[in-house]
């Protein structure tokens, strides 16, 4: 339990649940919604109970509940009105905040318990799309702005990859109908941000293509190992924080010189770093994409 962050500022509060720092102030002095600890040199700090619970008032006030109405009701009368507008409106947005809940308490089983509430009116496809994505990018955010600590971010990670190593284990049961390509999936040297690369691995067998997965750190000669098996190869890349000593350019050549120079294969590139790229990195075997969900369209 020593692990486990317990105490957050009031910025922390601003960034997991959306409510400006300001708002939530208002809300404590007007509304007495909050109850922070104070440090010695009185600055307020906040329990995991508070944050909890401005998760969940955040939640009812952006689904139009006055504020003034939602303080009138007790902690345990919010969290009822809560699972009464989850089943109306659905739940992902609560489910968002069980989520970061589960990642803040090292919580295996709420996790499971949320996903698990989830699949009783998802698919997996909609869960990830609609919860699973913008999860990870506002994970992404919380940990750049120092709310979480890389060992909350891998074990999120780690349980979601769970989920979605089950899904592939399934569609692997059965025989690629699409025989135009083959998918090779990695990621370059000392990249190793592989959640939206597995997934697009699911999709891709979904589709009903065959898809070799090679993970992370691959090296680019490695490449042409897989190649010198399959007649038709689409590469696809995910790049986050690679390469890094080149540009993405460069390494698109280097791709383009060693693997795709005698072939008639693909190089299909997706990430931030192609995102931030300010070059031209198309070619007529080399395409990139802004996200997985445009990838998935082109499939």
């Amino acid at each position: 339990m020593n692990n486990i962050k317990s105490e957050f500022t009031i910025k922390d509060l601003e960034n997991f649940s959306g409510i400006k720092a300001h708002t939530i102030r208002i809300w404590e002095k007007r509304y007495n919604l909050l109850e922070p600890n104070r440090t010695e040199s009185n600055i307020r700090y906040y329990n995991l109970q508070n944050l909890q619970k401005l998760l969940n008032v955040a939640f009812l006030n952006n689904n139009g509940l006055k504020i003034s109405k939602i303080a009138e009701l007790s902690e345990s009368n919010i969290v009822i009105k809560v699972r009464e507008l989850v089943t109306k409106t659905g739940i992902n947005e609560q489910a968002s905040n069980a989520l970061k809940l589960s990642m803040l308490n090292f919580d295996e089983n709420m996790f499971n318990e949320t996903y698990n509430n989830l699949v009783v009116n998802s698919s997996f496809r909609e869960i990830f799309k609609n919860v699973f994505i913008p999860f990870i990018n506002e994970i992404g955010m919380l940990w750049q702005v120092n709310s979480i600590t890389p060992a909350h971010e891998h074990f999120i990670s780690n349980l979601i990859q769970q989920k979605i190593q089950i899904n592939i284990e399934r569609l692997q049961l059965s025989k690629p109908i699409n025989l135009k390509k083959v998918f090779v999936l990695y990621l370059p040297m000392n990249e190793i941000h592989d959640l939206g690369l597995l997934y697009l691995h699911f999709e891709i067998l979904l589709h009903g293509y065959q898809s070799v997965y090679l993970g992370q750190s691959v090296p680019v000669s490695n490449l042409n190992d897989v190649q010198n098996v399959f007649n038709s190869v689409c590469f696809i890349s995910y790049l986050t924080v690679e390469p890094s000593q080149i540009s993405v350019k460069e390494y698109i050549e280097k791709v383009k010189g060693e693997v795709l120079s005698s072939s008639n294969n693909e190089l299909w590139l997706l990430g931030r770093k192609i995102q931030e790229s300010t070059e031209i990195l198309e070619s007529s075997n080399v395409r990139t994409f802004n996200s997985v969900i445009d990838l998935i369209k082109y499939l």
